[in-house]
């Protein structure tokens, strides 16, 4: 378990997800300062998780040893100058949870500090989420381990080797949570179409998606075998299957993930531009 004085800058849902995860771990709630500036969102992280909450941000950079950056993506150029100088004479770890700003940028706002870029996505406010890290080069071994175990804390973190591939990582798994929601909600309209109560469509659709998720979760066998299994010859499965693949479901698809690969980069760059 973590040895190291944990800092949160924003304490919103993200960071009460990482924090709620890492103290359920064993983290004691001493070792984790929050600054915030809402009254209520620091009485509510003391009340609920016991950790020490402040409105101020310098009093994160000087205390702590890891610092995780959770604030809105446009408020993160602001938050990280004012920080800066206390930044560079603590030489935290930082790790950023702010979508789509470049580490690089990050970087060069805070005067060349070693940073982790991190992309959770929604689920991990349930913890059962999944996150992609990205480190600079100047990101030690063990700093790579402790950002894998703090964002850990909220479901499994891969890393990436280039950070252009933040931006695949935010349209698969970043903008994924939307897709399948998206599939629920036509599941559902297709059996009200087809004369189901609204109710049980959706719980029908839900629970589906929710058995398919775990299956495909602890399955050794690919989603493709998966599919194919529960693809008879001749039967119900196979048409639907066969009508998607004529309607282009598979370039569809991509074309929509390659779109938001495409917009998490054109908001990187005008972020940046700070």
């Amino acid at each position: 378990m973590l040895t190291q004085t944990l800092g949160f800058v924003g304490g919103g849902n993200m960071a009460r997800s990482l924090i709620g995860g890492l103290i359920a771990r064993g983290l004691p709630a001493t070792q984790i300062i929050v600054s915030d500036p809402i009254d209520a969102q620091r009485d509510s992280l003391t009340l609920q998780l016991g950790v020490r909450a402040t409105a101020d941000n310098l009093a994160v950079a000087r205390t702590a040893d890891v610092i995780v950056l959770a604030v809105k993506p446009q408020e993160l150029h602001t938050v990280a100058t004012a920080m800066a100088a206390a930044v560079r004479e603590r030489k935290p770890l930082v790790i950023s949870v702010a979508a789509g700003i470049r580490a690089s940028d990050l970087q060069r706002w805070l005067g060349g500090i070693p940073v982790v870029r991190s992309m959770p996505n929604r689920p991990a406010l349930n913890g059962c989420g999944v996150t992609g890290l990205f480190a600079t080069s100047d990101v030690s071994p063990s700093g790579r381990e402790l950002a894998e175990t703090i964002l850990g804390a909220v479901g499994p973190a891969l890393w990436v080797n280039e950070e252009s591939q933040m931006d695949a990582v935010t349209a698969v798994s970043g903008s994924g949570p939307a897709y399948f929601f998206l599939l629920i909600e036509m599941l559902e309209a297709a059996g009200v179409q087809l004369g189901l109560k609204p109710d049980v469509a959706r719980r029908l659709a839900i629970e589906t998606a929710y058995g398919a998720g775990q299956m495909a979760h602890v399955a050794v066998e690919s989603p493709a075998l998966l599919r194919e299994q529960v693809t008879s010859k001749g039967g119900t499965t196979e048409a639907a299957l066969k009508s998607l693949e004529a309607a282009n479901i598979r370039g569809a698809f991509t074309a929509a993930v390659t779109a938001a690969a495409r917009r998490s980069a054109e908001l990187a760059e005008q972020l940046g531009k700070n």
